[in-house]
């Protein structure tokens, strides 16, 4: 396989990147990487040490791209088909929108507030603070939820009526919401609840569950 991903399948970032290759059927390798503790050779191609990062054997080195969005953008280019990026230019910039804000707002309330608490400190051996996941869930989760709760009014997909990158980069950040226990509240997020569970039974989606569903259950048993 030309295509290798070095990262954990449990992080949103990877799994977007996994993701959207899986929606355009193109094969790939996963290595796994620990970012708390990345080997030597993996800071030399990932200089904010940090997951996903891509190599492309079809190309000579240097042939490494880090960052999801960076990879995601790459791989679109090369394998076009289907598209996952909007054709119309004011559409693409609110698919990226939308990649933005799950990358930065929803993986801070989610990522910070529930998944690094009730996961990663149980594979790093420490303590959940559930006080920290009470106030994430009563302060940080709303404001987010609200507002993509009313930006799924009337639409089964964010941008265009199609299921694009603003979906794989929203629905990532969910999966690790219910990785930390959590679903959305139906009667108050409604749209959202529903959308949730219709990205997630996408076949990319489903594949990545499948795998992650039951060593999440164990990590959080433990």
């Amino acid at each position: 396989m030309s295509l290798i991903i070095y990262g954990a399948n449990l992080s949103p970032f990877v799994r977007k990147v996994r993701v959207l290759l899986g929606e355009k059927n193109v094969p790939y390798t996963l290595e796994q990487v620990n970012p708390f503790a990345p080997p030597p050779w993996f800071i030399e191609i990932s200089p904010l040490k940090r997951i996903p990062v891509l190599r492309d054997t079809d190309l000579p080195e240097p042939n490494t791209l880090a960052d999801s969005s960076v990879i995601c953008d790459y791989l679109e280019r090369k394998y076009p088909s289907p598209a996952l990026y909007p054709a119309d230019p004011f559409q693409r910039a609110r698919a990226l929108w939308y990649e933005e804000y799950a990358d930065t707002s929803l993986a801070e309330a989610v990522g910070r507030g529930l998944f690094f608490e009730r996961v990663v400190k149980k594979l790093l051996r420490q303590a959940p603070d559930e006080s920290i996941c009470a106030a994430a869930m009563t302060n940080k989760i709303p404001p987010v939820f609200d507002y993509l709760e009313k930006e799924l009014a009337g639409r089964d997909y964010l941008v265009g009526n199609a299921f694009s990158i603003a979906d794989i980069a929203v629905g990532t950040m969910l999966v690790n919401f219910e990785h930390a226990g959590e679903t959305p509240d139906p009667a108050r997020w409604p749209n959202l609840a529903g959308y949730m569970a219709r990205i997630h039974a996408r076949p990319s989606f489903a594949a990545c569950l499948g795998e992650e569903r039951p060593a999440v259950t164990q990590i959080r048993a433990a």
